[in-house]
């Protein structure tokens, strides 16, 4: 059974959440502050973590990157839930290190879908690892035991959710791959109108991957379409058209 940490100081929206998530079937544990929850976290070790950003003590964001630092919690899926529902406040959230980020006031069966679509993500397997699907192309190559890829001979530490983005984008390469799709395929639930956590996410990949991230050589963004993957023979590229 999995095992759900809450950490939200809203007393009357924390017992909703934990009394839905038990009628879901999970196991879950609450915190009502950021300090006292980031010790749950370390000690008992829980499969989601549910993060109120407003917290007294320490606030969400805060408790989020003190999770990514730290070895035991560093791949533990990290749910923001919170009333701040400007785009910013996203930005920042996912640059904290969270997962899926969902605003209050909020449907219970939305939080459910997200809840379930994290723990199927980060099953510990690999969504690439469980089909026949490319894992290499040129330079690059995908490594889904260890959420890790190999690029231009250097082996480059994923997070979970880049891991998969990467992998959705490898799987299309050379086509232009919409936010809808992306969103779908690699957060697992239906799209809505904001794609900010995609470009959040994209944003990382480059900086990992593009020598300039400022200036895409790999991974375009194609203006009102979406993204592609373009791993061009450098080579090729240098070529020069004969007159």
């Amino acid at each position: 059974m999995p095992r759900i940490l809450v950490i939200d100081d809203d007393a009357a929206i924390a017992e909703i959440v934990c009394i839905n998530l038990e009628m879901a079937g999970y196991e879950v544990n609450q915190s009502p502050d950021g300090i006292q929850g980031q010790a749950m976290a370390i000690q008992i070790q829980p499969d989601l973590i549910v993060l109120d950003l407003m917290l007294p003590k320490v606030d969400g964001y805060t408790v989020c990157q003190r999770l990514r630092r730290d070895d035991r919690t560093s791949e533990t899926p990290v749910l923001m839930l919170t009333a701040l529902s400007q785009t910013q406040n996203k930005v920042e959230g996912f640059n904290a290190g969270a997962d899926d980020y969902l605003t209050k006031p909020f449907e219970i069966e939305e939080l459910l879908a997200r809840v379930r679509a994290l723990l199927r993500r980060t099953d510990r397997i690999p969504q690439a690892a469980k089909h026949s699907e490319i894992l290499n192309y040129g330079e690059l190559t995908l490594v889904p035991e260890r959420f890790e890829a190999i690029w231009r001979k250097a082996t480059i530490k994923l997070t979970h959710l880049e891991f998969e983005l990467l992998h959705c984008l490898l799987q299309r390469h050379g086509q232009t791959v919409s936010p809808s799709e992306i969103l779908k395929e690699v957060w697992g639930y239906d799209p809505d109108d904001d794609i900010e956590t995609i470009r959040v996410h994209i944003r990382h990949l480059r900086t990992k991957m593009e020598p300039d991230p400022r200036r895409p050589k790999y991974i375009k963004t194609i203006y009102g379409a979406g993204y592609c993957l373009e791993l061009q023979n450098d080579r090729e590229e240098e070529k020069t058209p004969v007159s």
